[in-house]
């Protein structure tokens, strides 16, 4: 019975989740994105997991965490840096980013 509480607690440890999608209307910008932002881990990532994939011009992100402020930082601290690289690619456009 332990090792089956183990198990649950274990599925049950990422039990705060955020999803976020931001169309960026092209692949070029999505992909630009994607990767500057790709690069940068999860500080904890023992507390706080985050997955990012591209399709049809929109970047997804989802965030799972072990608690809510773990989630709330994370989240946060992503959508600083995800505003500065849209603001350059508005700035300098995607063809002057690469």
């Amino acid at each position: 019975m332990a090792a089956g509480s183990g198990l649950s607690h274990t599925q049950n440890q990422w039990e705060f989740r955020c999803d976020l999608e931001v169309d960026f209307e092209s692949e070029e910008n999505s992909s630009i994105v994607y990767h500057a932002l790709g690069v940068d881990k999860e500080l904890q990532p023992d507390k706080v997991k985050r997955q990012m994939s591209i399709s049809d011009g929109k970047l997804s992100v989802h965030f799972e965490a072990v608690e809510a402020r773990f989630l709330r930082a994370s989240f946060s601290a992503f959508v600083d840096v995800l505003t500065l690289a849209t603001k350059t690619i508005e700035e300098l456009g995607p063809g002057m980013v690469l």
